[in-house]
């Protein structure tokens, strides 16, 4: 069994080693949040320790399965706000004590840097693009728990430049889904913006600068309405992509310089479920002569069967966690270390 609840979607799931998943139940918390324009800690957590054990259940109920039926129990323990990371690891840390059932502290960016393992044929090592709210990297997958870090943003992730200017736009929250649906009826060539660290050989990001040429935009020939608003979203997608198609090229050469067999790019996290930018990346990876990997969209937003996955990656190792682990709001890729 996994367990997810580090931002604002309570999720639970039962995955087989055999990548079969019996259940992938979630609820969220959008409605709470779309009047703030974004997640607020306090109520994120008070809504999962709320629906937990209700989304447990009905993990369960969907999945067939009793508690004893299970071989272990995975929650993330981190990176993420820090209140739902605790309901979370607590009710899996309860669930294995009254059933004597091993305990894996999951980290939230290794789950989605392996969900490709469970929907695809992947294999070690490859190359990795999590974009996502609040996550924006390079990784080089080894294997679980092993991971170069290549670069990230340097100041805001791609996730969150979508949903700061959808909210200048008017498109509420979360804003990225809405700017894809609109970008669809405009032209991209409309609107010219800035790519930070375009050419530049590394593979960091930086989105601030965007999303400041986008608000001056916005404010100085907005309000936008109708086609002028499709142009600006179609605009301001490709601009992203670009930036996004530009750093991959990068981090390959830079990953096969330490990685010389990246056998694939996968790509996870909630940007990565955005169908354009896949098409665009998919590109790129035709040029270097690899595959693109990507999973489901609803596997590439927070759910509960990446983290039911990432625990059947470590548990058919011969690794747990003991009780006693600490629930983290930063734990880089990097720092996952198993005795």
């Amino acid at each position: 069994m996994g367990i997810e609840s580090s931002c604002d979607d309570t999720s639970a799931a039962v995955v087989t080693s055999d990548k079969n998943i019996l259940s992938n139940e979630t609820y969220t918390q959008l409605i709470q949040h779309q009047a703030y324009g974004g997640v607020v800690p306090e109520i994120a957590a008070r809504a999962h320790l709320e629906q937990i054990q209700t989304v447990v259940e009905a993990a369960m109920l969907k999945a067939q399965m009793k508690y004893e039926d299970l071989d272990a129990v995975a929650a993330t323990a981190g990176p993420g706000l820090i209140g739902g990371v605790i309901v979370g690891t607590m009710f899996a840390k309860g669930i294995a004590l009254a059933h004597n059932l091993p305990y894996l502290a999951i980290n939230h960016l290794e789950a989605h840097a392996l969900t490709a393992r469970l929907t695809h044929d992947v294999n070690f090592p490859y190359l990795l693009l999590l974009v996502s709210g609040g996550h924006c990297q390079f990784v080089i997958v080894h294997a679980p728990a092993e991971y170069t870090h290549l670069g990230s943003t340097i100041d805001d992730a791609v996730g969150e430049a979508f949903d700061k200017t959808g909210k200048l736009l008017g498109l509420g929250y979360p804003a990225g889904p809405q700017i894809e649906k609109l970008a669809k009826k405009g032209n991209e060539k409309r609107f010219s913006l800035p790519k930070p660290l375009h050419k530049q050989p590394h593979c960091n990001f930086s989105f601030s600068g965007l999303k400041t040429a986008a608000r001056q935009l916005i404010q100085n020939e907005g309000p936008f309405e109708d086609q002028d608003l499709w142009d600006f979203c179609a605009s301001f997608q490709k601009t992203i992509s670009d930036i996004l198609c530009d750093r991959t090229l990068q981090a390959f050469q830079m990953a096969r310089e330490k990685e010389p067999k990246i056998t694939a790019l996968v790509t996870g996290g909630g940007v990565a479920a955005n169908q354009y930018i896949r098409e665009r990346l998919h590109g790129v990876t035709k040029d270097q002569h690899v595959p693109l990997f990507t999973p489901p969209i609803e596997l590439c937003v927070d759910n509960g069967a990446m983290i039911a996955w990432a625990g059947v990656e470590h548990f058919r190792l011969g690794r747990q966690n003991s009780l006693d682990f600490m629930p983290r709001p930063r734990w880089p890729l990097e720092d996952i270390h198993y005795d």
